[in-house]
């Protein structure tokens, strides 16, 4: 397979990127000053994509590789790929779901727990020395709340598991009820929000879900409540959340994803009520490779005509 061309799209894990580099003719798109540069010179090279959380595959560089055959992305998400330009082309596409669920799900409650009892703001009141002159805030009880998730997935699940330990009651929004689960279901966003206290947004971005969670869902969820964000930036209404936390309409918030990624918005950065990390709900040691494995293994599945591990189309 060395001479099988794959394209990354953007620096992922190390370790991917070696054991690409060992099995198949690797390019980096990195290294070129554009993707137009890239593709005039080596597009019909190119038999698959490995792609990410920021550079996936979309309408236009689908149409600039004649000879792609198949997608892999290292994420579960797929909204940075076109899925319907691939069917059209018949190009298959997998992804990496359920190796990542638990460390996304832990993440989660990490978050609310990481807000609601204020630890970074903890953390830094002890290494600044404070402690010796004054006492710290006090935080807020997370065991008990009212735990309303948006899309009851395979994360979702996993997250209401972890929220019911803490003796937290669950409700849910999704596209179906399931019944099975003895989550109270609200068909309507807005109801979950009024009805939570923190509210964990862990659906697909789609056209649908696209700022599902936008100044309605703010101001129903309220002055005490907290916003959790693991799934992706577009779901939030961005300024309309930075301006519910500003003017004190929401509690706090723990975000992971962005609009806009890597750029997030400067007025969060001074607010002690919100916690923010670099997009790293699957990021652990052990995931990651598992995830890297899984895109290998795709890939290779395709190129020997074997059934693929995780096919999407």
């Amino acid at each position: 397979m060395e001479s099988i061309g794959v394209l990354m799209t953007s620096p992922m894990l190390s370790y991917l990127e070696q054991e690409l580099e060992r099995r198949f003719k690797l390019f980096k798109l990195w290294n070129y000053p554009s993707f137009s540069a890239f593709a005039q010179s080596n597009s019909p090279s190119i038999l698959a994509v490995v792609g990410g959380t920021t550079i996936g595959a979309d309408a236009q560089m689908i149409d600039s590789l004649p000879n792609l055959e198949i997608v892999s992305t290292f994420s579960v998400g797929l909204d940075k790929i076109d899925l319907t330009k691939c069917k059209q082309r018949g190009i298959r596409v997998t992804n990496t779901p359920d190796v990542l669920t638990d460390d996304v799900a832990d993440l989660a409650i990490g978050l609310a727990l990481a807000v609601l009892r204020r630890i970074c703001e903890a953390d830094r009141f002890v290494k600044n020395g404070f402690w010796k002159k004054a006492s710290p805030e006090l935080g807020v009880k997370f065991s008990g709340k009212a735990v309303g998730i948006i899309g009851l997935g395979r994360i979702g699940s996993a997250i209401a598991k972890r929220a019911i330990a803490f003796g937290c009651p669950v409700s849910y929004n999704s596209r179906t009820e399931k019944p099975e689960t003895g989550y109270k279901y609200y068909s309507n966003i807005l109801d979950l929000a009024a009805n939570s206290e923190i509210l964990i947004v862990a659906c697909a971005l789609t056209k649908e879900t696209y700022h599902i969670v936008n100044r309605k869902v703010i101001d129903a969820l309220g002055p005490k409540g907290i916003l959790i964000n693991i799934g992706r930036g577009k779901h939030v209404d961005e300024p309309e959340l930075v301006c519910a936390l500003t003017e004190g309409r929401l509690a706090g918030a723990g975000l992971d994803v962005f609009e806009d990624e890597p750029e997030v918005p400067e007025q969060l950065f001074g607010l002690e009520n919100v916690v923010l990390l670099p997009h790293v709900g699957s990021d652990t040691i052990e995931t990651s490779k598992e995830m890297a494995e899984l895109v290998i293994q795709n890939l290779e599945a395709h190129f020997l005509n074997k059934p693929l591990l995780s096919p999407v189309i």
